[in-house]
């Protein structure tokens, strides 16, 4: 399973956000400068995610986007499903409406893209914007322990 630049441009663009919750209203231009993402590609990826709630938008001068749930309530599944759709490597065993073929019944690799799809689920699902941001912190003070010794 490949993400699409939606997926991965979206998990950044929602990250970013979570970087900059309780500075107010970020605007799509600040993300898109920050991330190296196209305003007007933003505009659509945060379209879809203001639909399913994981955004707020704020209208006016002062206006932009903020996360529609605290960090920890909103994963990378979360996320990429808005985006991409349902996870799985194969169309037999997505997560909604599988295709059935004519070979379900006795398919012997259908288990095993059921099994890559729970597991891609399962480490999707795991990770939230708060994990992320904790992870951050980790890196950035591992960066800033390892330029002192530079």
């Amino acid at each position: 399973m490949k993400l699409s630049t939606k997926g991965r441009y979206g998990v950044r663009a929602m990250f970013d956000l979570a970087q900059h919750m309780g500075e107010g209203p970020i605007s799509l231009k600040s993300i898109s400068e920050r991330q190296g993402i196209s305003e007007h590609y933003l505009e659509q990826l945060v379209a879809g995610l203001r639909k399913a709630g994981l955004v707020k938008s704020v209208r006016g001068a002062q206006g932009g986007y903020l996360l529609g749930k605290e960090p920890n309530k909103i994963t990378v599944g979360d996320i990429i499903r808005v985006l991409e759709g349902p996870i799985a490597p194969t169309d037999c065993v997505s997560e909604e409406d599988p295709e059935c073929c004519t070979k379900a019944e006795y398919c012997i690799t259908r288990t095993i893209w059921e099994k890559v799809r729970d597991s891609i689920a399962e480490v999707l699902d795991s990770i939230t914007l708060q994990t992320m941001l904790e992870d951050a912190q980790k890196l950035e003070s591992e960066r800033n322990l390892y330029m002192y010794y530079i």
